[in-house]
């Protein structure tokens, strides 16, 4: 397992990532350095803390605009408070006070989605006796829509859908952000059947009358990336086509890559804490038993027709192996595939417009 890392090297990473990419990329320079002067400890309750006082300057801040008119700096101001709160629930809201900025981090969210455009509409899908909480985006314009289910990994809530649907519409597709099985407000934790929650959301879609039921579909990041490649078999008739960016398969799965890419390099801190809350473990000896059971390899997807599928991952990923992306490629329907250089999920300036280019001719 990898080590797990120092305050100073969490530091610096947070300083490299600042203003670039994950959570951080819309933070501040002068923010940030404010937050790691208070941290003296790893305790993640200082952590909340600090990072909730800044999101309480911001949340101020767009109230203040709100109640003078002043609504594009409103919705700027609410995104900042937003940031930050979901900064302090960082990886997974795991204390009391990460918890409570989980809460206030979709708080903030869904009142900067009033000013959005088009707004955010929160929709609570039916599953079962549970709801799937829903962020959906669709112009109210009398049309039917092509719509992309859209989702992160581990530690990428459904908010954090929000470069990625924005960068969907101004490509001209619609978009539905939610919480993969085990994170955020998902109603379930991840298991070999966790893939009927995509399911019913699909069963939703297709009954709107703002929705084209031959234009939907699924675009997963990181961890998400691997209920993207299940759906495209899963669903192959109903959907469009399917992103896997940056999701393991099989490889993955298997327990020595556990092990060894627990606590990555390239991942942050609470790593371990973070996987195991996706099942519900405590942790990763009890998260190993049920581990492997997940490769869609060993559950004989592999070989079965897909939906269009466009597989993307960095050429030196230490949290899910290249090999994942070639193993997809030797089985089943022809598929496309763009390897970037760099690591997980091949973070480059051209990453997303590749993978934007692809959808929209995909459901056009």
């Amino acid at each position: 397992m990898g080590r797990v890392k120092s305050l100073d090297e969490i530091k610096a990473m947070i300083r490299d990532r600042t203003g670039k990419r994950n959570i951080f990329r819309r933070a501040k320079r002068e923010d940030v350095e404010s937050v790691l002067a208070n941290l003296t400890t790893k305790d993640p309750e200082l952590w909340a803390a600090e990072w909730s006082r800044l999101a309480r300057a911001y949340e101020e801040k767009a109230t203040r605009h709100e109640q003078a008119g002043r609504l594009k700096d409103a919705r700027e101001a609410y995104v900042q408070a937003y940031t930050y709160y979901a900064t302090g629930r960082y990886p997974v809201p795991y204390t009391v006070g990460k918890q409570e900025c989980f809460r206030k981090s979709l708080e903030m969210y869904e009142k900067a989605g009033r000013f959005f455009e088009p707004p955010l509409e929160r929709v609570s899908i039916p599953f079962g006796d549970k709801i799937i909480p829903t962020y959906l985006r669709i112009p109210r314009d009398g049309r039917q829509h092509s719509v992309v289910i859209n989702f992160g990994g581990i530690d990428s809530f459904k908010a954090e859908s929000y470069e990625y649907d924005e960068a969907l519409q101004e490509a001209g597709m619609s978009t539905c952000a939610l919480d993969m099985p085990g994170v955020g407000e998902c109603p379930i934790k991840a298991s070999t059947t966790a893939d009927a929650l995509y399911t019913a959301v699909i069963d939703y879609l297709e009954k709107r009358p703002d929705v084209d039921a031959q234009r939907i579909a699924i675009m997963g990041r990181s961890f998400g990336g691997y209920w993207a490649a299940k759906m495209a078999f899963v669903e192959t008739k109903r959907l469009r086509a399917s992103v896997v960016w940056g999701g393991g398969v099989h490889y993955f799965f298997q327990p020595d890559w556990l092990n060894e890419s627990t606590n990555a390099e390239s991942y942050l801190m609470d790593h371990d804490v973070a996987r195991c809350n996706i099942f519900g473990v405590k942790d990763v000896a009890e998260l190993s038993e049920v581990w492997p059971s997940l490769s869609l390899k060993t559950q004989g997807w592999l070989e079965r027709p897909s939906c269009p599928m466009l597989i993307v991952n960095g050429k030196e990923d230490l949290q899910t192996p290249i090999e994942d992306l070639y193993i997809l490629l030797e089985y089943g329907s022809p598929k496309s595939a763009r390897v970037f250089p760099g690591g997980h999920m091949g973070q480059t300036p051209e990453t997303l417009p590749t993978i934007m280019r692809w959808l929209k001719n995909e459901l056009s």
